[in-house]
């Protein structure tokens, strides 16, 4: 229920803003020049701050997983088609280890060593 609260505390020009932002790649001028905050320096600096806040940056980040969500199928296609048919056998090789990491099949990072045994250090200062 908070978040829907949060949600509702956005202005039209806050949404706007956000939403230019993730749309132009995070180019903050241009998304306060759109959303219609004055231009100029003072525009930037109000956005700037504008963007610092706590309900904002949670629309951010809900629009930014949006935007993944949206784009993810198109990764995935365009991953698949460079392990399919890239010139390069390289490419070819990184886009399917890419894609198998992606489908839970990475290999072990690193090694696990276990000692079994006893040790014993005897020291004899006498």
């Amino acid at each position: 229920m908070k978040r829907l609260q949060d949600m509702r505390k956005l202005t039209v020009r806050q949404k706007a803003l956000v939403e230019a932002y993730v749309a132009n790649g995070g180019n903050l001028t241009q998304a306060a020049n759109e959303a219609g905050y004055a231009e100029g320096n003072s525009a930037r600096v109000t956005a700037w701050k504008t963007m610092k806040t706590p309900h904002v940056q949670q629309y951010l980040m809900q629009v930014t997983a949006e935007a993944f969500a949206t784009h993810a199928a198109m990764a995935v296609h365009r991953v698949a088609s460079l392990a399919k048919s890239a010139k390069s056998e390289y490419v070819q090789l990184e886009a399917s280890k890419d894609l198998l990491d992606r489908a839970g099949f990475k290999p072990v990072d690193r090694s696990q060593i276990q000692v079994a045994g006893d040790i014993r250090v005897h020291i004899d200062l006498g």
